[in-house]
């Protein structure tokens, strides 16, 4: 009897996530082991972040538990950090996990391996601006959102209870970075800041305290997608209150204020980077594989990794050859969530192949276009495909309801 085929999934986002269940719910079919690691004990989806820091959204029905959708879809999960890749051994070393408490909940992990697949995800790159490490908080975790909410309502309890005036600084949110998570972080804040202070906050005027400051150093905001969508987008965030400041290049974050290069000062209490993506920081060579200037790993068309083809990359962390790119000069693409789910459904339909060591079919980046919520009843972006013949933009109730349904799309493939 032969032994099942092991393949070990390093990240349990948007494309990991997906790729584990589809895996271990044929895994009797293609005499498969399958392993789910993630330094998380739950998953939420990324793009719903904003959401989460908003606290526009319940917790408690997109939560995901990594070990009951293990037990559920018949996949192993284990909790830890990638430490390191023994290309020679087939094995990944996975960090020990220490508790709030400082105690040991598990030691340092050894897993073998036959395939590996990372699907580690992205960080926000601050390009080595002075005082974002310190100053400035992220959205890439839900931990990173929760505590973000958390220093919000803070600010407006600590604005309600003092006997003084408000400080210039105060009640003040800049937002570094108008790309989809600044947008859409900006417009969910207009809304759930006023609803906080509408809960008894009689001291705090929503409209005269409470101001949102979008902060992008390109000419227009959401500057990947095209004019229209950014004016669009631009003008429904002016309509809600949210001041949004172009051509801006942020030189310095300081604890109370932004300083931006032309030496203007806006002054914020609660400040988030959300300019620029990277992959992380250990995977730049990690087990001598190639990575390039943002850390992510070169993967051929297969997305296999350049230089070992038992291992492969999908997601933000894999630059993954477009050739179609930039009106055919070629590029990488894009670090969205539905390249993500292409890529995870690329590979599971390739799992035979695999095991066989047969030769792999390339994977086709198709661009359906983006979307950007702007609030609860609102979105903007673009819709593209052969049934259009192009793209067609979208926007208002209309936009919404695609934008929910991509999210609909990944529940679909976790839960059936």
């Amino acid at each position: 009897m032969t032994s099942a085929h092991r393949i070990v999934i390093v990240g349990g986002g948007a494309g990991g996530l997906e790729l584990a269940t589809k895996l271990g719910d044929n895994s009797g079919s293609h005499k498969t082991s399958i392993t789910l690691v993630d330094k998380n004990r739950t998953h939420i989806w990324k793009p719903k972040l904003h959401e989460v820091a908003a606290g526009s959204m319940d917790l408690a029905d997109q939560e995901l538990d990594y070990i009951a959708q293990a037990h559920w879809h018949h996949f192993k999960f284990r909790l830890g950090e990638l430490v390191s890749i023994d290309r020679e051994k087939k094995h990944i070393q996975i960090a020990p996990v220490i508790d709030e408490a400082g105690e040991l909940v598990t030691p340092i992990q050894t897993i073998p391996y036959d395939t590996l697949i990372l699907a580690i995800g992205s960080l926000t790159n601050d390009f080595g601006t002075q005082g974002v490490s310190q100053y400035a908080q992220r959205l890439e975790s839900l931990a990173d959102a929760k505590r973000f909410h958390l220093r919000l309502v803070n600010a407006c309890l600590r604005a309600q209870a003092q006997a003084g005036p408000l400080a210039p600084h105060q009640l003040k949110v800049a937002i570094i970075g108008a790309g989809a998570t600044g947008v859409e972080l900006a417009a969910e804040l207009h809304r759930t800041t006023r609803a906080i202070i509408s809960f008894g906050m009689d001291r705090v005027d929503p409209e005269k305290d409470l101001k949102v400051i979008l902060i992008e150093a390109a000419p227009k905001i959401l500057p990947a997608l095209s004019e229209r969508i950014s004016t669009a987008a631009q003008t429904l965030l002016v309509e809600l209150g949210v001041e949004v400041i172009t051509n801006a290049k942020v030189q310095k974050v300081l604890p109370d204020k932004v300083l931006l290069s032309d030496g203007a000062e806006i002054p914020a209490e609660l400040i988030v980077w959300a300019a620029g993506v990277k992959a992380p920081d250990f995977l730049k060579d990690i087990g001598g594989l190639e990575t390039n200037h943002v850390n992510q790993l070169l993967v051929l068309p297969t997305l296999q990794t350049t230089l070992d083809h038992n291992i492969f990359a999908i997601g933000d962390c894999a630059a993954c050859p477009w050739p179609q790119a930039n009106n055919g000069k070629g590029g990488i693409v894009p670090p969205r969530a539905q390249a993500a789910h292409q890529q995870a459904s690329h590979l599971y339909k390739q799992i035979n192949r695999i095991i066989k060591r047969e030769s792999l079919k390339p994977y086709e980046y198709r661009d359906f276009g983006s979307l950007v919520s702007l609030g609860e009843y609102s979105s903007v972006g673009s819709m593209m495909g052969g049934l259009i013949g192009g793209s067609l933009m979208v926007e208002g109730l209309f936009a919404k309801f695609m934008y929910i349904s991509l999210y609909k799309m990944h529940q679909l493939a976790l839960h059936g």
